[in-house]
């Protein structure tokens, strides 16, 4: 049987109401697993994050809540997920990931950073968004051209782009395996999922 729970670590309301969404998806539908237990997340500013005091603190507290979980006994990994933004992925995650180590030597952590933010996952499967998205142009590798939250908010078809609110249902509404094949961020977490299938 393939089960995981996973304390995932994250920067934004938004990813905080979907990232239990995404991963089960994955899980599920991409990977074939079979049980999936997503806790809530755990949500601290990008300032906060990228701290090394900061970041084990968090750790500290996902490695709590894992523990503390019922039933006992399933495996267990930290996530922390967050935009680059700025920042390059290739060097912003290793060095999370040993801030995290640092903290915790005995927990199983994956660090993914999103290129460029969470939204760009929705631009490289844009075409199975067309209920939300107005779509036209649609390119081929959205991270090259970082391509963010602008251009969903540009051709999003409801009053407003809210994270809180429409990062859950276009995440819900995403093709995966479109978005792997784009996204090479995406992809790194599909990898940090797939590593964990017993």
């Amino acid at each position: 049987m393939s089960q995981l729970r996973i304390a995932p670590i994250v920067e934004g309301h938004g990813e905080q109401a979907a990232v239990r969404v995404l991963l089960t998806r994955i899980w599920n539908e991409l990977l074939g697993g079979e049980h999936l237990d997503v806790l809530r997340p755990i949500r601290l500013p990008r300032s906060k994050l990228v701290q090394e005091k900061e970041l084990g603190k968090a750790i500290d507290l996902a490695m709590l809540k894992l523990r503390a979980a019922v039933p006992e006994g399933m495996p267990g990994m930290i996530l922390v997920l967050l935009d680059a933004d700025e920042d390059k992925p290739c060097l912003l995650g290793p060095k999370l990931l040993g801030y995290a180590l640092e903290t915790r030597q005995d927990a199983d952590v994956a660090c993914v950073i999103a290129n460029v933010e969470y939204e760009t996952w929705f631009v490289a499967a844009a075409e199975s968004l067309n209920q939300y998205l107005d779509i036209g142009d649609i390119p081929d590798a959205p991270e090259d051209l970082r391509c963010r939250k602008g251009w969903i908010q540009k051709r999003f078809r409801g009053p407003k782009y809210s994270e809180t609110v429409d990062q859950p249902a276009l995440t819900a509404a995403l093709d995966l395996a479109l978005c792997r094949r784009r996204s090479p961020s995406f992809d790194k977490l599909c990898r940090e999922l797939a590593g964990r299938l017993e």
